[in-house]
Order: C-alpha cells, then sequence, then structure tokens
C-alpha cells in the first residue's frame, strides 16, 4: 500500500502530469457485508491511473479524481469492486468476504506468508470472530470456530482454567496446553494456582486487543518451535496503528448471565417420603435397629426442631439459593493513527462479570500500547506493551463443602433462616454458642458467603521491544527483548462460622500465597526475500532465542483471630505453618525455515530448530526438530487457466518431529530436601536423577487438500493427519533397594490420528449477504506404551497400553433385580471359551472391571452463519461435541435412591423399586444401605452435545446519521452466548471437567460443577 502511495507520487513529479481540467473531491467509507463493520487500510484507486489513498482505522477515505471516473476498492480478504462516482461526493461501499484470496495473509512463527504459499495446516481466526464476547478469555471465544482445536471449559466458575487441546492429547504426564505466543514472544500460560482447581493466566488478555490468532497444528507449522511444539501453537498478533488522523474508538456493554440449566431435586414431600420409605425398608432388613425412630429424629431435627417437616410448610429449593442471575459490564477504549513515520495503537479496558455462582466474581483491567517508529530508510523501531491487573473472587474447590453447589445436599425442610436464632441455619447451636454442627445435615455453604473471601489478584506486565534493519536488499534483521512478569497473591480468610467446614478451627483461619513468575526473552533473527524473474521466490529465516524463567513463591497461615475484622496474617494468634520454594528454568534455541516456490506452483518448505534446555539431563542436553513439507497449486497449471469452475486447488503434505518438554525444572537430577530431627537440621536425598531424561517427541504427518470454487465462493480444505508421541515421561517404579520408589523416564508412547474438515461459502451476495463456515474434526487417541504400567485418575478413569488415555474403566451396572429391588451389575468373568459372562449379579465385588467408555469426544465442530442487508447484520453460531462420556461422581450421593445418607436426591430417584414386578433402574431405597451406590456405569452418561454457542444482532446507523452527531461511526449489538443446549446428559451441563480432578487422565468428571452461563449483553461501539 505505501509502495503504491509512493509510485503514485514519483510518477506524478517525474512526468509531470498537469492538474485535472475538471476534478471532483469524493469521501466515503467502505465497510465489510457481513457486520458492516469499517474496514482499515482498504486501497481506493481511481481506475486507469495510479491516484489513490487508502482507507483509516474506521474505513473513511478521500480522493480527488476526474469528472466520471470510476474507483476500484480492493483489501486482502474481500472481494474487489469498481463502483462509478457518477457526480457522487459521498460513496459507501460494502465489501464482500473472500475466505481463501491468494494474497490473504497469514502469521508463521517469526514471520508471514501469503495463503496461497503456506504448505502447513494453520487456521487463522480474525478478531471480528472474537472481538466483544462476553467471556473472561479469549479460548472460550473460539469454540466452534477452528477445525482440530477443542477447547473445554472445567466448569462455570470465572477465573478457571480452559481446556485446549490442538489435534488431540500428546502426552501422559506432561503439558497438553499449545503454546502461546503474543507478538513473537512466548508467554506463561501454566496453572499458578496453589489449590487443586487451576486458574487461567491467558485471562489477562483483553480478547479486543487482538488483531488475529494463528493456530499452528502441523509440525511443518509447529518444528520452529521446537521442543514446545507437540501441542499446537497459537499465534497472537495484537492490534497496531495506521497511517492515518488519530481515531478513538469508545465500546461499552451491559449484560446479564444466568445458569444454562437447573436440576429437579426433590421437594419437601417428596423427601420425606423417600427417606422415610427407606428407613422402613431397612427396618424390614434388620430389625436390630429402629432406622424409622432414628430418622424421625432426624428429620425434626432438620426441620429446625419443629414438626414442619410432616406438613411441607417449609420447602426450600437450595439450589435457587446460590445459582442466580448476576450483571455483566465491560468498556473499551482506544486510539490509533500515526504517519509516514510513527504508528501507534493506545487502548484501556475494564470488564466486570459477577457469576451465576453466589460470590464468584471476575474483575479485570487492561491496557496496551504498541508503537511502531520508521527511525531511517533502513532503520525502524517499536514497543509492544501491555499492563494488566485481575481480581479474581473464587470459591472453594468442587470437593469441598463450602462451595455453593454441595449446597442441593442439604433437605428441603431446613428452612434459609433458622427461625430459632433468626441466623442461617447452622450460624449458631443454641446449646453451645458456636456454629451447629448437627444442623443442617452438612455445611451450609451460605454461610461462606459473608463469613469467607478467596481473592486471586494479579498484576501482569507482558511486552517486547524491537528493532529492525534493513541490511540490503531482501535481507533485514529483527532483534526482539521480551518480558512477562506475573506477580500473583492469594488471600484466603474463613470466619468464626465457618468452622464446620475448616475442621472444627475455631476463631479463623487464613492463609497468604505469593507467588512471582518471571520471564525473559529474546529473538534474534534474520530474514531473507528473493525473486528473480518473476518465477522464483524465496524466503530464508534464520536466528536464534534464549528464555530465561525464575518463579518463586511463600506461603504462610494463621489461626485464632481475635475477630472476624482482623483477616490478616500479622492478626493471627498463632502462624501455624509457612513455607517458600524457588525454581527456574532456561531454553537456548538456534532455528531457520526457507519458503522456495517456483512460478507460485510450486511449493517447499524446510524448517528446523535445535532447542539445548535445562529440564533435560546432561548426556541430552540438546534436541533437534526438523520438518519438511511440500505444496503444488494445480490452479496455477496451464491446462486449468481457461476453465472458471476451479479456482484453487493446492494438495500439501507435510512431515516433522517437535517436542513436549512440559515437566518439572529438576526432573532430571538429584535433589536433596532439607528438614529436621528433633531440633536438629537435616538433609536427605528426596529424588533420583536421570541423566539420560529428554523431551517428549512427536513425529508428524499431514497431508491436506485446500479448494475453492465459483471464485472461491465455496472454499475450504481437508487434513488427514497422524501424530505418534514417543519418548513420553513416565514415574517408572523402581526396586525399594535403590532407597526410592520412582524415577522420570522417556518410556511411554500414544498416538493420535484424525481428519479436520472446513467448508466457506458465500451464499448470497449483493445488498443480502449470507455466508456459512464449517468445520468439522474427528480424531482418535490411543495409548500404545506405558511399559506395562496402569494409572489411575478422577474416579474411575485410567491410562492403560490400547486404550484412548483417560478411559472410564469400573463396573458396568445392569439395572435393578425386579423380584426384590436389588442393584445388579454384568458379571464380565471370562468364560472358558474366552468370551465375558454377561450374566448378572448383585454382588457389586464378584463383578470384573471393564472398559466403559471414553472421556474424549470423537467429533467436534461448528457452524456459523452470517446475514447482513445494508446496516443491519446477524450472526450465529452452533458448536458441537459427540462421542464422549461423562461420570457424575457426585450420583452416589444425589442419585442414590436414599441408599447412602440423608441427602437432598434428584427428582428420578422417585422412580424406586417398590414392589416384586417393578421394572426400572433405580434401586429400592434402603437407608445406609448402599444399594447401588459404588463407582458403576450407573452414574455414566452420554455427554455430546450441540450448543447455540453465540448470536450477534448488530445494527450500524447510517454514516450521515453518525456524522450528524459528530461520530465517524456507530454500531449497536444484542450478543447472546449459551443461548441453546440441546444433550441428553443428565447432569447441570455437559461440558464439564471437575476442577479438583481434572487433568490428563482424570477427564470427563463431574462433582457438583457449576453449569455454563448463559450470557446477554448489549453493546455500542463508537468510532470518532
Amino acid at each position: 500500500m505505501k509502495h503504491r502511495l509512493l509510485l503514485t507520487l514519483v510518477l506524478y513529479l517525474v512526468l509531470g502530469v498537469a492538474a485535472w481540467a475538471q476534478t471532483r473531491s469524493v469521501s466515503g467509507r467502505v465497510t465489510a457485508a457481513g457486520d458492516g463493520s469499517g474496514l482499515p487500510g482498504v486501497t481506493v484507486l481511481e481506475r486507469g491511473t495510479t491516484n489513490g489513498t487508502s482507507t483509516d482505522s474506521n474505513g473513511n477515505f478521500s480522493l480527488t479524481v476526474q469528472e466520471g471516473a470510476s474507483l476500484v476498492i480492493s483489501s486482502i480478504g474481500f472481494t474487489t469492486q469498481t463502483v462509478a462516482v457518477a457526480g457522487q461526493s459521498n460513496i459507501t461501499v460494502r465489501l464482500q468476504s473472500s475466505e481463501t484470496l491468494l494474497a490473504e495473509t497469514v502469521v508463521v512463527g517469526y514471520g508471514s506468508q501469503a495463503k496461497a504459499d503456506l504448505t502447513g495446516a494453520i487456521t487463522q481466526v480474525s478478531a471480528k470472530e472474537i472481538q466483544n464476547t462476553p467471556v473472561p478469555t479469549f479460548e472460550q471465544a473460539l469454540q466452534g470456530k477452528a477445525a482440530g482445536v477443542f477447547v473445554e471449559n472445567t466448569g462455570g466458575k470465572l477465573g478457571q482454567a480452559v481446556k485446549v487441546r490442538i489435534r488431540g492429547t500428546s502426552s501422559v504426564s506432561g503439558g497438553n496446553q499449545p503454546l502461546y505466543v503474543i507478538d513473537g514472544i512466548p508467554i506463561i500460560s501454566e496453572d499458578q494456582s496453589t489449590t487443586s482447581a487451576a486458574t487461567n493466566p491467558i485471562a489477562d488478555l483483553n480478547p479486543n486487543d487482538i488483531e488475529s490468532i494463528s493456530i499452528l497444528k502441523d509440525a511443518s507449522a509447529t518444528a520452529i518451535y521446537g521442543s514446545r511444539g507437540s501441542n499446537g501453537v497459537m499465534l497472537i498478533t495484537t492490534k497496531h496503528g495506521r497511517k492515518g488522523k488519530t481515531n478513538f474508538n469508545l465500546g461499552v456493554q451491559y449484560g446479564t448471565s444466568e445458569p444454562t440449566n437447573y436440576r429437579e431435586f426433590l421437594n419437601a414431600k417428596e423427601y420425606v417420603e423417600l427417606v422415610s420409605e427407606a428407613a422402613a425398608n431397612e427396618n424390614e432388613r434388620d430389625p436390630s435397629f429402629d432406622y424409622v425412630a432414628y430418622t424421625n429424629v432426624r428429620l425434626r431435627r432438620w426441620s429446625a426442631g419443629n414438626d414442619d417437616y410432616k406438613t411441607g410448610a417449609v420447602d426450600t429449593d437450595w439450589q435457587k439459593e446460590v445459582l442466580q442471575k448476576n450483571p455483566y459490564s465491560q468498556y473499551d477504549l482506544s486510539a490509533s493513527g500515526g504517519d509516514e513515520k510513527t504508528r501507534f495503537y493506545l487502548s484501556g479496558g475494564y470488564s466486570d462479570q459477577k457469576g451465576i455462582l453466589i460470590s464468584n466474581r471476575f474483575q479485570k483491567m487492561t491496557s496496551r500500547f504498541n508503537i511502531e517508529h520508521t527511525a531511517t530508510d533502513k532503520l525502524t523501531l517499536g514497543v509492544n506493551l501491555s499492563l494488566a491487573r485481575t481480581k479474581n473472587h473464587r470459591l472453594d474447590n468442587d470437593n469441598s463443602f463450602g462451595t455453593p453447589m454441595q449446597i442441593v445436599a442439604l433437605s428441603p425442610i431446613t428452612p434459609v433462616i433458622d427461625p430459632r436464632t433468626q441466623l442461617l441455619s447452622g450460624a449458631l447451636d443454641l446449646a453451645t454458642g458456636l456454629p451447629n454442627t448437627l444442623y443442617p445435615v452438612y455445611y451450609n455453604p451460605l454461610l461462606s458467603v459473608e463469613n469467607a473471601s478467596n481473592e486471586t489478584t494479579v498484576y501482569r506486565a507482558l511486552g517486547n521491544v524491537f528493532a529492525q534493519y534493513q541490511i540490503l536488499k531482501g535481507l533485514s534483521f529483527r532483534t526482539e527483548e521480551g518480558i512477562d512478569f506475573l506477580d500473583q497473591n492469594e488471600e484466603y480468610y474463613s470466619g468464626r462460622l465457618t468452622a464446620r467446614n475448616t475442621d472444627f478451627t475455631s476463631n479463623g483461619n487464613a492463609q497468604s500465597n505469593y507467588s512471582q513468575n518471571l520471564r525473559f526473552t529474546t529473538n534474534n533473527f534474520f530474514t531473507y526475500r528473493f525473486t528473480a524473474n518473476e518465477v522464483h521466490s524465496l524466503e530464508a529465516v534464520a536466528g536464534m532465542a534464549y528464555e530465561g524463567r525464575t518463579y518463586r513463591a511463600n506461603s504462610v497461615s494463621g489461626q485464632q483471630f481475635p475477630s472476624d475484622a482482623y483477616k490478616n496474617i500479622a492478626s493471627a494468634g498463632l502462624i501455624n505453618a509457612g513455607s517458600s520454594s524457588e525454581s527456574a528454568s532456561s531454553l537456548l534455541s538456534y532455528f531457520g525455515r526457507a519458503n522456495y516456490a517456483f512460478d507460485s506452483k510450486y511449493l517447499v518448505t524446510l524448517s528446523a530448530r535445535v532447542d539445548g534446555s535445562s529440564r533435560f539431563g546432561v548426556n541430552n542436553q540438546y534436541g533437534f526438530f526438523p520438518a519438511a513439507s511440500l505444496g503444488w497449486v494445480v490452479t496455477e497449471e496451464a491446462f486449468l487457466q481457461d476453465q472458471e469452475v476451479l479456482s484453487f486447488l493446492k494438495p500439501r503434505v507435510s512431515y516433522g518431529k517437535t517436542g513436549n518438554q512440559g515437566f518439572g525444572d529438576f526432573s532430571s537430577r538429584s535433589l536433596f530436601g532439607a528438614g529436621s530431627y528433633g531440633s536438629l537440621p537435616t538433609q536427605r536425598p528426596i529424588q533420583i536423577g536421570n541423566p539420560d531424561l529428554k523431551w517428549e517427541l512427536t513425529t508428524q504427518i499431514d497431508a491436506g487438500l485446500e479448494f475453492g470454487f465459483i471464485n472461491n465462493r465455496i472454499s475450504g480444505e481437508v487434513d488427514v493427519y497422524q501424530k505418534k508421541s514417543d519418548q513420553l515421561a513416565l514415574n517408572v517404579n523402581l526396586p525399594g533397594t535403590t532407597g526410592f520408589t520412582r524415577q522420570l523416564q522417556n518410556l511411554g508412547k500414544m498416538e493420535n490420528k484424525g481428519v479436520e474438515f472446513a467448508l466457506n461459502t458465500q451464499n448470497l451476495v449483493g445488498n443480502f449477504t449470507w455466508t456459512t463456515n464449517f468445520n468439522a474434526s474427528y480424531n482418535k487417541n490411543k495409548v500404545i506404551n506405558l511399559n506395562g504400567q496402569v494409572i489411575e485418575g478422577g474416579y474411575i478413569n485410567r491410562a492403560v497400553e490400547g486404550q484412548p488415555i483417560g478411559v472410564f474403566y469400573t463396573v458396568e451396572y445392569a439395572g435393578v433385580d425386579p423380584e426384590n429391588g436389588d442393584a445388579l451389575y454384568y458379571l464380565n468373568t471370562p468364560n472358558a471359551d474366552g468370551s465375558l459372562n454377561r450374566g448378572t449379579t448383585p454382588d457389586y465385588n464378584a463383578a470384573e472391571r471393564v472398559v466403559v467408555g471414553n472421556p474424549n469426544p470423537k467429533w467436534t465442530g461448528g457452524v456459523t452463519n452470517t446475514f447482513g442487508f445494508k446496516g443491519l447484520d446477524l450472526g450465529f453460531t452452533f458448536q458441537g461435541v459427540f462421542g464422549n462420556k461423562v461420570y457424575n461422581g457426585a450420583g452416589q450421593y444425589m442419585s442414590a435412591s436414599a441408599s447412602n445418607g440423608f441427602d437432598n436426591q434428584t427428582k428420578d430417584q422417585l422412580k424406586r423399586w417398590q414392589k416384586p414386578g417393578d421394572i426400572t433402574d433405580v434401586p429400592q431405597a434402603r437407608l445406609f444401605e448402599g444399594n447401588g451406590v459404588a463407582n458403576s456405569t450407573r452414574y455414566l452418561s452420554d455427554a455430546s452435545y450441540v450448543r447455540l454457542k453465540q448470536v450477534t444482532l448488530g445494527y450500524n446507523l447510517p454514516t450521515a446519521w453518525s456524522k450528524k452527531a459528530g461520530m465517524e461511526r456507530v454500531r449497536l449489538y444484542f450478543t447472546g452466548v449459551n443461548l441453546l443446549t440441546f444433550t441428553d446428559y443428565e447432569g447441570w451441563d455437559p461440558e464439564v471437567n471437575t476442577d479438583y480432578l481434572a487433568g490428563n487422565i482424570g477427564q470427563g468428571n463431574d462433582f457438583y460443577s457449576t453449569p455454563q452461563a448463559r450470557t446477554y449483553t448489549w453493546g455500542i461501539n463508537i468510532g470518532f
């Protein structure tokens, strides 16, 4: 674009073009046909001349042209239009999207390439696909948008970790999250939480600052990131300024969130009836104890010491006490612009989201400053910097009685307010004056709302400075120095009224955890571009990188506070624990890539990286990760030049090796630990070293086909891949004579095979537009070798050879014996002929455990339709996940036919067996006998779902109206997230992975986990 403007000026001066006899000044605005937003950087050229300009950040332009002229409007990613001026002084042009134009630029590792020249599997997501989405973190906005990328929330708690898998799980005990790179700098994305419920450091990033996201999937694309490329790479490019006047943009959103689902639990009458029946049944089976009398005493106790339970006078829906509607708000203000020398982008943002679960809240303040300065004709300098502060009002882990969701276990006959004290039920025992330990049935989580706090505050500085120097024609050198500084403080306090939930410790408990994570990065690389005779094109990148990371943390806890007004550790009467830790790692790398194209038809890409990591053993200090790929643009061949149906066809294939070093900093080393013996200081060996420890290695082959038809109105791509992961790091059992029980060794093997399909269609063009973007992905995971080990996880998950990772392995539930109401199980014992005995037994211990399901989805995908008519636009996305199962670990309490205690039950337990001949899958209610409550497929459900993930309806005010109000543009819109969910899953939400068990193996578990939020927002974007 700059070259076109420079060429215009040179020709004007050299040729001495005379001033036109009659000219006209034309201004206007170029917008996207889909959502009507202004398009920056669009080239506006007077047809047949070199007279042109480009649009500013709001899509506005101004140009002087000859009378009767026509304007040629063009931009990468859009179909070029020619518009006749015809005496007009103000023109509005709506460009149609062209998804696979050959000149579309895609960000790759240490550079960018035209999409037509790519030989690797890369999906690029633009800013408009994720901006203004009311979610705490941008990964959630990617759901259903990219083939081969599976995004899953652990639950509906705000600020919690988000599971992202690119082409499946590649490691058993190492990291499986992708590498995140922002503006060229790899960032800290690992969990920083001190509890088993992981948090998400990526939530610090403001999605509205993102320009584009490139998702690197195959080895050709990721090998340049070497020992961290096995799980895929997300390259995030933030917004930058463009030449032109300073433009301001203001965005405001308000909305509300509510639960996507409420479960049905027993009301007071049903509860009393069921538990009384369970007691009577147990009396018949065991007359040595009067279960009926025992139950009546407790029903009266949990009815606040009265007989209201007999009449149903109190009927509390505890679920509605903690799952609520709550507000959402977000504010963004940015300024961008610049001149020939300096371009800048400056933004600030604030969001405040109260969770659907009481006391959960996530607040975020962000700022970003990106500046680029052309110091000389050869030297360009720049800074990319963001500062953020987040405050996460967290909740107890899912397995804690203090988490609000566990309130559903309380009896519906218990009032919220105890009539004897006029306080929350459980707040006071009249006999002792202390919090009540016998009423209600369990600890009342509402006591934690006002009497406990759990806040995590993060301050983060992330950015880099760079200099790029043009050494010779085609040869440049770039150096980048980046820093990622994450400062986190976790403050927890539980007051006197929470004693029942904190091991009955009175007078308050407090804990303070502080951590500081610092990563320094430098990238230094040469880029060489060469073309010859318009036939040969070469781009080569070569350089080195270094990363150093340090982590420091300390923790202290105290008890016995004078009152709940004192919450800091300094006020504790007893400092009962304290610790500190420090860790560090470093990475030295050399990398290179070469892209060659012959006649724009035959494409070759070679890349490689050498990584030396402090995490590797001394015998394997450096690893080498090469990749190669080929592509053929068939439509550039002469034999396809005279047809108009096939617009683009490019088969490609890639092969390469990448690594994973997502294990501990000192896993290869022999370690000692300090301690004490009585009052004497001591040290002892705590880990046996492994000098041969090295990276986990993934070898991947990919075959893809990119296509376009009818001037690319129909376009897409198909990929088939195989990923073989070898040298997986596993803790291997050692003989006890060594003095150690385990050693980390590279022994495991795993495989992922899959198919990805993406299709983009422009169904209607013109004043009324309609586009469709569809993607679907199939992935099959298989553990090949674990050195004979079986690794357990979750409730019934395991990693076992020959099965997908995390496969469910348990006893198979066979329903209910219609004669006596016993829970039955399939024996699944081996017969003499090798087959399985499918007979049933009421003896749980007589049944064999077998593989019963897979927590990993077979298919994932999404479809987005976008409609536009003049200033009005409508877009909606459906997301689908198919073929996975979820195990409800809380089923043995909440769906136990009153056989496992006095927890309230789900409504379906009313279908229990009651008399001989009853056909049902709910066993007879037998108090405390646990009839059918052991781990089995009784609590395993299909968790496939289709979700209306997002709907956006927007209206762009006509430019004439906006300008009358002194604004360049005004857009009004409504956005809804998670509006509808279609599923057979019996729990709150099929998208779940309970926070305290989530891991590589412990997948697909539900334990009082919070459902996803349904969010509605109304917003306005103003440009001026």
